[in-house]
């Protein structure tokens, strides 16, 4: 639990805005996909499985957001698992985060520069179309 802490929170926070901040996302889901097969997982209290599964949430694969649903589902706690959704609307409709395009340097579409200005933050749940 806490390494996964360490690569999936602490990077986003110490190299907040530029593209370190993601560096250590790839390594943290593999650490988070490996601890849900764990018998130990099923027993910890919720919060401990929120922060082993968030590593889900912010990845830009629609397969990992296709796991994560049910996941946070499981924990039975709505705000969080429609924080999750509002995530997987973003990478369903545009198979990435656009608010990450400018720190990565990539180029953003006219959808994502629309999204983008009326967009109210990571929890958009409208973005599914």
């Amino acid at each position: 639990l806490a390494e996964i802490i360490v690569l999936d929170q602490f990077s986003r926070n110490v190299w907040r805005d530029t593209p370190r901040a993601f560096s250590q996302d790839g390594m943290a889901l593999v650490l988070a996909q490996e601890a849900i097969k764990l018998p130990a997982y099923a027993a910890l209290p919720t919060m401990e499985k929120k922060f082993i599964i968030m590593p889900f949430m912010h990845s830009e694969s629609t397969r990992i957001h296709e796991k994560a649903v049910p996941l946070f589902t499981e924990l039975g706690d709505a705000y969080t698992l429609e924080f999750e959704i509002g995530h997987k609307n973003q990478i369903d409709r545009f198979g990435r985060y656009p608010s990450r395009n400018k720190i990565l340097g990539r180029q953003s579409t006219e959808e994502e520069l629309a999204f983008l200005k009326t967009s109210t933050g990571w929890i958009d749940t409208k973005t599914a179309g």
